[in-house]
């Protein structure tokens, strides 16, 4: 393998990021290009990640506000942030690279890509404080971030760091970031985590019920944590297309048919007409269960032929038998569906 074809085809970064990911003392390692192209697709993540942030940036200084005008989210991603300063620092100490890096890679791709990115994406909306807090604490968190990777992705940090604001000539001789005491904050962490569960749990309902993201729909929470629910309610209507969130104490007012989603500190409902089409999605339904029972038919006949059984080769016969399992599997969830409608 000549590293520069690699280079030339992946960039630099790709390619050491690779290199040192999963790596440790002593280890050999294989070499896999899927692997330099998932390093690329990190590197794109990042870069895009940092034009969001830039095109909303009107601050020309990298710092943090009074801690008083944080919102949840922001010292959340704070908290995050300032443990993941310890971890890497603390694995670069033993040289251990593979870990760093992995950790690295977990917080950008996962918690401030994919969660914080889009929690504080409503505030650029609207003028104020809220707005240019999260300017700060994206500039703040992106560029120090920005240089505890810099060690394994030397060139595009640079470039990020140089366009972000900044103080001094280069990324590389800036100063390294330190744990800070004043940035924990477990209250927060625990907040969002349970916000972010619940996200996730009406996510995946609504992704097993085939509900398109653009239908809006009710959601009851009935908790008796309601301080934790009303600052996530936002949240719920950006990343869970709620339309109305209703914060309740008892179930007094959750409709019968509604379904519902079991979540640390409190129970959701989503009343299910609002989901779905009742009648389409019975008869989708059924037609689905008419397909999978001919799939059944299909493959028992198959391995109820005794013929094909000693004539077939061994792994074909198994992959029938797998195909059978899998297609009773999906018959009995879809059988669970038709039944809630009932």
């Amino acid at each position: 393998i000549d590293p520069l074809e690699i280079v030339d085809k992946y960039g630099a970064d790709a390619l050491r990021f690779t290199l040192a990911t999963g790596n440790s003392p002593g280890n050999d390692m294989r070499f896999y290009i899927e692997r330099v192209e998932a390093s690329r697709n990190f590197a794109n993540k990042i870069w895009n990640a940092s034009r969001f942030v830039l095109m909303n940036l009107s601050i020309d200084k990298c710092e943090l506000p009074d801690k008083s005008k944080l919102s949840v989210e922001d010292r959340w991603i704070l908290h995050r942030y300032n443990n993941l300063v310890a971890e890497v620092t603390e694995n670069l100490d033993k040289y251990e690279l593979g870990i760093a890096v992995q950790k690295l890679y977990d917080f950008i791709w996962d918690q401030f890509c994919d969660w914080y990115i889009e929690l504080v994406k409503p505030r650029f909306f609207v003028e104020g404080e809220k707005n240019t807090t999260a300017q700060q604490v994206l500039s703040y968190v992106l560029s120090n971030t920005l240089k505890l990777l810099h060690p394994f992705m030397p060139f595009i940090t640079e470039e990020i760091w140089q366009a972000l604001p900044h103080e001094g000539e280069s990324i590389m001789i800036s100063s390294f970031p330190e744990y800070d005491e004043k940035l924990c904050d477990n209250d927060a962490a625990e907040k969002m985590e349970i916000i972010m569960n619940a996200i996730k749990g009406i996510r995946n309902i609504r992704n097993q019920m085939n509900v398109p993201p653009s239908k809006k729909a009710n959601l009851i929470i009935v908790t008796n944590e309601s301080n934790i629910f009303e600052e996530g309610k936002i949240f719920f209507e950006k990343l869970a297309s709620a339309q109305n969130v209703v914060i309740a104490s008892e179930k007094t007012n959750v409709p019968e048919n509604a379904v519902s989603v079991v979540v640390d500190k409190a129970e959701i409902y989503i009343p299910l007409d609002e989901l779905v089409d009742r009648e389409k999605e019975i008869e989708r339904l059924t037609k689905e269960k008419a397909r999978l029972e001919g799939e059944i038919k299909r493959v028992d006949g198959k391995l109820n032929n005794k013929g094909f059984v000693d004539k077939a080769p061994q792994s074909v016969v198994e992959e029938e038998k797998q195909k059978g399992i899998k297609y009773r599997e999906m018959l009995s969830k879809v059988l669970e569906s038709l039944k809630s409608f009932e």
